[in-house]
């Protein structure tokens, strides 16, 4: 979070980019009212300019707010922690003062980073969801209450996503051997070989599926017996030993 609180702070005082869009979007989620917000504005542009201390006669020249509007909107923007006075020492040894917009940057980056957990927290459940009616249909019936919890378990407990469950469910499915305990051994392998993702899962089978459909030895003529059907490998992950 620091880290990007500082990249923030390097990119607004290089200029390298105009946050006014993110600020007009989220102001008011921000508990900034439509004056309060018009003062901060005016105190990016006047920034932008090189004046970063604007007094409240440059705010008055711009608006049409009186004199004493503008200081209480100034002090308001202070109080909530939007807006904050820094010092800093220029060539001369001079202290010099300047209105900063940092705190109102962090608290917009919180809000955004908010939002974008809560949207990640709604698709998880919405996906956990579909893992339940998902083996419904595979299973042909209802789930019993025993295999909600142990579905639950494996994604409450043992933190296995949906799609790392979905993709033993298709192991399972693939070997004709669609029943809880089967799925909870892959998952439980998967896990021990720190098998997390689908690009993770897909190469593991890969793997096997490549090493089982190695050609056998060649054996004499005389011993050769009739061709024979190929039949796609399965992992029989009950079977499976250290």
């Amino acid at each position: 979070m620091d880290n990007q609180f500082n990249r923030i702070r390097v990119w607004t005082e290089q200029q390298q980019i105009t946050v006014p869009q993110l600020f007009f979007k989220h102001y008011s989620e921000m508990n900034i009212q439509d004056d309060e917000a018009l003062i901060a504005l005016h105190l990016m542009s006047f920034a932008q300019e090189g004046v970063d201390f604007p007094t409240p006669n440059d705010l008055l020249a711009r608006t049409s707010f009186q004199m004493m509007t503008i200081s209480q909107l100034l002090q308001r923007l202070m109080q909530k922690g939007f807006v904050e006075i820094s010092q800093s020492t220029d060539e001369s040894g001079r202290i010099v003062e300047k209105y900063s917009l940092h705190p109102l940057w962090e608290r917009l980056l919180d809000l955004l980073q908010s939002k974008e957990m809560q949207s990640q927290v709604k698709t998880q459940k919405i996906d956990e969801a579909k893992i339940f009616q998902l083996f419904e249909q595979e299973l042909g019936r209802l789930l019993s209450p025993i295999e909600i919890e142990t579905i639950s378990m494996w994604m409450d407990i043992d933190h296995h996503t949906p799609e790392v469950i979905k993709a033993a469910l298709k192991e399972a499915v693939l070997a004709s051997k669609v029943s809880l305990r089967y799925i909870d051994r892959i998952l439980i392998e998967w896990k021990k070989k720190n098998i997390k993702t689908p690009s993770q899962i897909e190469q593991h089978s890969e793997q096997y599926r490549k090493f089982t459909m190695q050609p056998p030895t060649q054996k004499p003529y005389n011993q050769q017996q009739a061709p024979q059907s190929k039949k796609a490998p399965f992992y029989n992950w009950l079977e499976e030993r250290e």
